[in-house]
């Protein structure tokens, strides 16, 4: 090789690393992911790139996963290094990780759990052996003078939820509150469950509607309502919306127990509230085909048995009947209700928008109310033939003069939020916090707690088409299989015939 051609080939490489140097620092902050995943979740949403986008300090996130993990839990940390990655990457060089493996470093264990990340035990397979061994998989978020931890990191379900909830609580530093409403000074359904979920991002208590609403009480959940409200609450109440208060309200009209299978109607004037901003709810029950189960005791020879049946009282509102115009709701996938009224939308000076109903095969239940759960005793379940029922809704109320806007979220379920009733359903859940955080103004975390849910029902198909299937899986195959065989057969001949000619 001649000195020109050594000369000339230096360049070259020259020229090649300084590319591959540039290249690998543009995509330290610019680069690119192709996910295909129908939620992406494998990217990060735009709800955490804005959290993101609010860091003006330096946060530090210690991860400590122990090495050797049993296959799931080893790609939770590949997964979790990633998505870190990109929070980095977005964070303009605020957010700093680092990876620690305490397993053999008492120092680094000693640091892990005085931080709040304690070990977990899982069964390993080791040297052909099933062992039992203490790991550690969690993290430690540092911002200015707060902390915040994830004990425990077992699935990557939702984690980037958690992950951006526990930055944005860092973040923001100024806790809206909410409250429970007292009625008579009592709490009238207990709520402890909802209560602790929206006590991670907000401050939560109670309220006395009978006293003065405080001003710094941004939202007021309401649940099942059995009687009026005294003068002083139904005016609080109604000062409360007037300057723009926000109303989370559960409210059916019909007190229902499904032990002794009673129903009677409740006699209230919340009704007269809602009636005077175009909402009315209907003294009946809403049934549905699509809903949960319920145990009934069943007869077997000796022995008495519960067997789940369908109970169309419980109607389960599936992805179809949302509105999809509607954050709050357009990235759910069901929501579960009791014992739910009819909503009727009256034409008023307010802006009202339904956010979801029943199914079209769908069917009420008023006046003399039949709660049976067999089929056989109870007609009605044979007559769900009806349109859907609007089950939930926002109004939105300007005050005349102030111009000031208040909202209500109703949905026609007295237990809805009761930890007796949806307080315990994980998909109402979601809905919760999402009617929380529009009502509040703070819509970042909807779309990205939507995206996360992984409910995935298989659809029901009605007896004719599961019978049609049932043909089609029994007949399509046996002719797929018949066919081939002659086409087979037809080949071996034709190359007989071919043979035959070729050697005779």
């Amino acid at each position: 090789m001649t000195t020109k051609d050594k000369k000339t080939f230096i360049m070259y490489l020259g020229i090649i690393g300084a590319i591959l140097i540039l290249l690998n620092i543009v995509s330290r902050n610019i680069f690119f992911r192709w996910d295909l995943t129908d939620n992406k979740m494998y990217s990060l949403s735009e709800s955490s790139k804005s959290v993101v986008e609010k860091i003006d300090d330096r946060l530090t996130m210690k991860v400590y996963f122990s090495d050797n993990l049993p296959g799931e839990y080893g790609n939770n940390r590949r997964y979790l290094q990633d998505i870190l990655e990109e929070y980095a990457a977005y964070s303009n060089g605020n957010i700093h990780f680092e990876f620690f493996r305490p397993d053999n470093d008492e120092k680094m264990k000693e640091d892990a759990q005085k931080s709040g990340v304690q070990p977990v035990q899982l069964q390993v397979i080791e040297n052909d052996n099933l062992e039992v061994k203490r790991v550690y998989m969690g993290m430690v978020f540092l911002y200015e003078d707060e902390r915040e931890i994830i004990p425990v990191i077992q699935t990557t379900t939702g984690l980037e939820y958690e992950i951006t909830t526990k930055i944005k609580k860092l973040v923001d530093t100024n806790k809206e509150t909410i409250a429970f409403a007292k009625l008579g000074g009592q709490e009238n359904i207990k709520n402890e469950t909802i209560s602790q979920i929206l006590s991670q991002r907000y401050s939560v208590r109670n309220t006395d509607l009978g006293q003065e609403i405080p001003n710094d009480v941004a939202l007021i959940l309401i649940n099942g309502l059995e009687d009026s409200l005294s003068k002083d609450e139904y005016q609080n109440l109604e000062t409360f919306i007037d300057r723009g208060g926000n109303i989370l309200l559960a409210q059916g009209r019909i007190l229902t127990d499904l032990p002794t299978q009673q129903a009677n109607p409740i006699e209230s004037d919340i009704f007269t509230l809602l009636d005077s901003y175009g909402l009315h709810i209907e003294p009946n029950l809403v049934l549905d085909l699509n809903c949960g189960k319920v145990n009934v005791q069943q007869n077997l020879g000796f022995l008495r048995i519960p067997v789940p049946m369908d109970y169309p009282f419980l109607p389960i509102i599936k992805e179809s009947n949302f509105n999809r115009n509607m954050v709050m709701v357009s990235g759910l996938e069901s929501l579960r209700l009791m014992f739910p009224s009819e909503l009727i939308i009256y034409d008023s000076l307010f802006n009202i928008t339904p956010l979801f109903s029943s199914s079209n095969q769908s069917t009420t239940m008023q006046e003399f109310f039949n709660l049976s759960p067999d089929p056989n005793a109870n007609p009605s379940f044979r007559q769900l033939n009806e349109s859907g029922k609007i089950l939930g809704a926002l109004v939105e109320i300007i005050s005349p003069g102030t111009e000031i806007l208040g909202q209500i979220i109703l949905v026609t379920d007295s237990k809805f939020m009761s930890d007796g009733g949806g307080g315990s359903s994980g998909e109402n859940h979601i809905f919760i916090m999402n009617a929380v955080d529009y009502l509040l103004g703070d819509r970042e975390l909807i779309a990205l707690r939507s995206r996360e849910i992984t409910s995935r029902p298989l659809e029901e198909l009605e007896e004719a088409e599961k019978s049609r299937w049932k043909w089609f899986n029994l007949i399509v195959p046996s002719i797929i299989i018949v066919g081939f065989g002659f086409f087979r057969l037809k080949r071996e001949n034709n190359r007989s015939k071919l043979l035959e000619e070729i050697y005779d």
